[in-house]
């Protein structure tokens, strides 16, 4: 089984390649359980998926210099746009699938961290809508 070190992530939003601001990146995706279990289920809880939801999650390194970083997200604050996140900065593939969709930009902290530690950003963003699996 092959391993892999998480070396050279790519992540754009809104068409932005921001990959070199990131510095941890994660697409989680979950279905709602729904009980419907009945009378005739035989003591066993039956499930049945609802909903679906995701969220991109990112660390970025905070830079408010010109068009850098902040300046980037701070306009798209309340909107919906696209994003996209691959393993590696390599092409898109059967071993380098991107997931993408859009996101609802609900919050920034453009001043984030305690004395002495490195300026970063941690956001979550819901998705919205479906979330996609490209390989070509």
């Amino acid at each position: 089984m092959p391993k892999m070190v998480l070396l050279a992530e790519y992540v754009s939003i809104n068409g932005n390649d921001l990959s070199e601001y990131c510095r941890k990146g994660e697409v989680t995706v979950e279905v709602e359980d729904k009980d419907v279990t009945t009378y005739a289920s035989d003591g066993w809880k039956e499930l049945l998926g609802g909903l679906k939801s995701g969220e991109l999650s990112l660390e970025f390194l905070q830079d408010v210099a010109a068009s850098e970083i902040d300046s980037i997200m701070w306009p798209l604050l309340g909107q919906v746009v696209p994003f996209t996140v691959r393993l590696s900065q390599a092409a898109v593939g059967a071993s380098n699938p991107e997931y993408g969709g859009n996101i609802l930009i609900n919050g920034w902290n453009p001043i984030e961290g305690s004395v002495g530690d490195e300026a970063s950003v941690s956001v979550g963003y819901p998705t919205s809508g479906p979330v996609t699996r490209a390989t070509s």
